[in-house]
């Protein structure tokens, strides 16, 4: 039986393991955990380790979930995006795309504890983790036609159209609009709902206690089954979307805009 790992209030991103389950806490409620990069590679170091000779924990599972009670996770800190070039846009979405596929590579099930808002980056991560459950405040969307101004790599609309089809998932970025607890559970975003926090983080450990005693070939075959239909389609290259966003104008008026906490002036240049 493994013992509960020590862990820090002060970090951004806390870890800690017991009884062979893997916390993973985005630690930024002043920011609504807002990612950072170094948040992300951590995240990528604990899936790639999770299940392997090389895991010092022993995991069977993992659980992802936000600190405080407003987020899961609001996305990428913004701050990161300040300097950012047409080319810093192509290795960002490889690094995110890195991070994402370690996690649906995971060689353990992966759950995603969800409450408040559920946005872009962190929608993205949720919806890599196998299972999904949420409290009724939770609020699902990636509303960048509104704030930033860039775009989601197509890796990313292939996860969300998986999830909760192509018309909704049109709904959701044309719009920037937020889908609710209720229709996250309907369009199939979670499979669980969950009065509050406190209830969706219970329900979450005892998922995942369960699961560290089943059969450890059936969930692995699983888990194998469902990534290898995932990848049956290649996908097509997304480069000259991604630079005409993350490279334009209307992306460095979205960055300046939020930070002056004004609308943004959109040119579509």
């Amino acid at each position: 039986m493994s013992q509960p790992s020590e862990d820090t209030a002060s970090e951004e991103l806390i870890y800690r393991a017991e009884n062979g389950v893997g916390y993973i806490t985005l630690n930024r409620p002043h920011r609504r955990n807002a990612l950072t990069f170094a948040m992300y590679r951590q995240i990528q170091d604990i899936c790639a380790r999770a299940g392997t000779e090389d895991d010092p924990d022993d995991l069977k599972v993992i659980i992802f979930a936000g600190a405080g009670e407003d987020a899961f996770a609001a996305g990428t800190d913004i701050s990161q995006f300040r300097t950012f070039t047409k080319d810093d846009a192509i290795d960002y979405e490889q690094m995110i795309e890195e991070v994402l596929t370690e996690i649906e590579n995971c060689n353990v099930p992966t759950i995603a504890s969800l409450n408040g808002f559920v946005t872009g980056g962190g929608a993205a991560i949720a919806s890599c983790c196998a299972i999904r459950i949420g409290s009724r405040s939770v609020r699902v969307g990636v509303p960048i036609a509104k704030t930033l101004g860039n775009c989601l790599a197509i890796a990313n609309l292939r996860r969300f159209i998986a999830l909760v089809g192509e018309a909704r998932t049109a709904h959701i970025l044309l719009t920037a609009q937020l889908i609710d607890a209720d229709a996250a559970l309907t369009a199939g975003f979670i499979t669980e709902l969950c009065d509050d926090r406190q209830a969706v983080h219970d329900r979450a450990t005892e998922l995942a206690n369960s699961m560290a005693q089943s059969a450890p070939l059936t969930l692995r075959a699983t888990l194998l089954g469902i990534r290898r239909l995932r990848e049956a389609t290649p996908l097509p290259d997304d480069h000259d979307l991604i630079t005409m966003c993350f490279g334009s104008e209307d992306f460095k008026e979205g960055i300046s805009a939020f930070f002056e906490k004004r609308p943004a002036n959109w040119q579509g240049k």
